[in-house]
């Protein structure tokens, strides 16, 4: 079956007409990208600020995004912070992942690894699979956390099963090592296959 960009377009945009705040966020996002529809920032922003008055956590994330990136408006990463963080505050583990991304470089909030550690796991523990890989990283290097091999390796576990090919290629590697699981050559050479 083939989908038609067009088609699915005039459906989300009815429902976007309807203030249906799911439909003006991913409608908001079509034009951000120009997917079906020629790229827009204005109508990109004017949609996602129909959708954050109805508190959408998609339209709150990219609106962010938009400002991070000074895409249609002004580079703005207090006004970024501020919208990424009301969608990760409202569960959105995407948004919970770019807000430790944030507080690892110090991106419009001040440099704070305990507060990367914090969002990441935040993301992480929905399944967030980027995040169950910084999250590996955090803890194999004592950033923002006490160092500890076996909780590293525990998520990184988790990144490598979900298909994460770095994952599971330095999961491979871990157990070469004996690094936060017993060394066993067997494990490191299903991992090290899995991630080739």
């Amino acid at each position: 079956m083939q989908t038609d960009p067009a088609e699915a377009v005039k459906w989300i945009r009815l429902a976007a007409e309807q203030d249906h705040a799911e439909a003006q966020a991913m409608l908001g996002r079509l034009y951000q990208v120009g997917h079906g529809v020629p790229q827009d920032y204005s109508e990109a922003l004017r949609l996602y600020r129909r959708a954050v008055e109805q508190n959408d956590p998609m339209a709150q994330f990219h609106l962010g995004l938009m400002y991070y990136n000074g895409q249609g408006v002004p580079k703005d990463e207090a006004e970024a912070v501020k919208w990424i963080r009301r969608a990760a505050d409202q569960g959105d583990a995407e948004a919970q992942f770019e807000m430790g991304g944030m507080y690892s470089v110090g991106a419009g909030v001040p440099q704070d690894y305990a507060e990367t550690a914090r969002w990441y796991r935040r993301a992480a523990e929905q399944g967030y699979v980027d995040a169950q890989f910084l999250l590996w990283m955090v803890h194999h290097d004592g950033r923002g956390v006490p160092k500890d091999p076996v909780e590293a390796a525990r998520w990184l576990r988790m990144a490598a099963e979900q298909g994460h090919a770095d994952a599971q290629f330095k999961l491979g590697m871990l157990y070469i090592e004996g690094d936060g699981v017993p060394e066993d050559g067997a494990e490191a050479v299903r991992w090290l296959h899995r991630a080739a």
